[in-house]
């Protein structure tokens, strides 16, 4: 048995950022890219700086020396979320746990197998779709995601390797709570992302004429994860300050789940509701 839903559909999500970035800058914001930050914190009040400075209270620092100015900030950093969060002096909890996301293609030559996007039901204990065939904008087909833990936080494949990033995963997260909870599901991810025949078999669930020499391995994504202390995996949004001067100006979008690109609209409404509910705009 299978629900049709004739509506579904893809865009290329990469001119969707693009085109709010355009409307965001015609509204007369800036972006800026490549500016890691190193530092937040409270201007001083100091001769050199003057009154329309000090509008200004928040002083956001790059890697660089750099420095952005602003009145209230509003964060939402993904795989960073809550070492963005630690800067400002906020909560570092919940802590992001990196999930690397396999995907594979279907060759060329059977790309007519797939007429629309095929979703399995997922697995009501993981907020992961599970694998689905995606029909991509270019004419491919994507096959994917997996979920297996990455060993960094921007680690796009199998040995990417980030020696912080693995003891924050041990150490702060809990982690090692999840996998105890869920040891079978997690290997049986790992065996499906090292043997392509494991995932063939369940595409196979969905569409029998596919086998291994139809397919290649393909691209990754990273999934910034939130996990709380008791190893349960955050599914809601999370919306978090802080106290005093500098807590009481930032807004951090803590988790978002997905679908958070398809819902980008309606989301960002109601972190405006966020914001001019928290600071009294």
């Amino acid at each position: 048995m299978a629900i049709d839903c004739p509506y579904t559909g893809i865009v290329d999500y990469r001119q969707v950022a693009l085109s709010f970035a355009q409307d965001f800058q015609e509204a007369g914001g800036y972006v800026l890219t490549n500016f890691e930050v190193k530092d937040i914190e409270m201007a001083k009040e100091i001769p050199s700086r003057s009154k329309d400075e000090m509008k200004y209270p928040i002083i956001i620092r790059n890697t660089k020396g750099e420095e952005v100015q602003c009145q209230y900030v509003v964060t939402c950093a993904g795989l960073y979320s809550d070492r963005i969060s630690e800067l400002s002096g906020c909560n570092p909890d919940p802590q992001i746990v990196p999930f690397r996301g396999d995907y594979l293609l279907l060759k060329p030559e059977k790309c007519y197998l797939v007429k629309g996007n095929i979703y399995p039901v997922p697995d009501s204990r993981f907020p992961f779709l599970g694998v689905h065939f995606t029909p991509r904008m270019d004419g491919s087909i994507w096959l994917g995601p997996n979920a297996v833990l990455a060993f960094k936080r921007e680690g796009y494949k199998p040995f990417d390797f980030n020696a912080r990033d693995v003891m924050d995963i041990i150490i702060k997260s809990g982690l090692i709570k999840l996998v105890f909870q869920n040891f079978s599901y997690g290997v049986n991810e790992m065996y499906k992302a090292c043997f392509l025949s494991a995932t063939v078999k369940h595409l196979q669930k969905f569409i029998p004429e596919i086998t291994v020499s139809d397919i290649l391995r393909g691209p990754a994504g990273v999934r910034a994860q939130a996990l709380d202390r008791d190893g349960n995996l955050v599914e809601d949004f999370v919306f978090d300050g802080g106290v005093g001067d500098i807590g009481n100006r930032i807004l951090h979008v803590r988790n978002a789940p997905s679908p958070a690109a398809t819902s980008s609209l309606a989301i960002s409404g109601m972190i405006a509701d966020e914001v001019q509910q928290r600071f009294k705009l």
